[in-house]
């Protein structure tokens, strides 16, 4: 009997797991003791946020991440091969979006292994939800490109997909969120909606949408904030 694949949501940051992570997906998570997560030292640390006497020193662990060949990948898989449950950890929300994970999970349908999503937050989907932007057809663009000459050629493109009527959903990494909203209001249109979801589940959580003319009278400070960006 092979075992299955379990996609294995985490908070989006805080201590307070409890309010965010459904009880049966942490019953889960303790019962595991084979893990493919994007980094070691954070996957353990979670784990012990769940639960203190969490044996990670029984538990094995596989590392995921941008530095990971591809080849190595699906070796990953043999546990649960051999009968052994696994879980799928991101570094934050869910696994499988923007997530090196997808990778794995395409292996294990290939070898026709079963793969179980447990319920948890989605930064994505709680802050298109709370934009009051189009939910009815959307795109995530995950992260843009970091050079300016390409990231301001991909933000026209998405302003004109959004002014079709599609909600576009983009991220960035938090050092680089700032640099990220002043190329928004330099470059798109001030009556281009715009959607800041910053800190979702966080006590510091906020979530505002006006137009662009809006924000630029109204320049938040988004430097080391968790942020999603929605525009339409």
């Amino acid at each position: 009997m092979k075992g299955r694949i379990y996609l294995i949501p985490v908070t989006l940051g805080g201590d307070d797991y409890a309010s965010v992570i459904p009880g049966k997906t942490i019953g889960i998570t303790k019962k595991l003791r084979h893990f493919v997560v994007e980094e070691i030292r954070s996957a353990r640390r979670y784990l012990r946020l769940i639960d203190k006497g969490f044996p990670i020193d029984s538990t094995v662990f596989y590392e995921l991440n941008e530095h990971t060949p591809a080849t190595e990948v699906s070796s990953f898989l043999e546990p649960v091969l051999n009968g052994s449950d696994m879980g799928l950890m991101s570094e934050a929300g869910l696994p499988g979006i923007a997530d090196p994970g997808a990778m794995l999970i395409s292996f294990a349908h290939q070898k026709k292994i079963t793969v179980t999503p447990l319920s948890g937050p989605s930064s994505i989907i709680m802050a298109l939800i709370s934009s009051g932007l189009n939910g009815q057809n959307f795109t995530f663009n995950g992260y843009l490109p970091v050079k300016q000459p390409e990231r301001i050629s991909k933000l026209k493109e998405i302003e004109r997909r959004a002014h079709e009527g599609f909600a576009q959903i983009f991220m960035e990494t938090p050092y680089r969120n700032q640099k990220m909203f002043e190329t928004i209001i330099s470059v798109c249109s001030n009556e281009t909606m715009l959607c800041i979801a910053s800190d979702l589940t966080l006590p510091n959580e906020s979530v505002r949408t006006m137009k662009v003319s809006g924000w630029k009278k109204d320049l938040p400070d988004l430097k080391d904030r968790l942020v999603v960006f929605v525009l339409q």
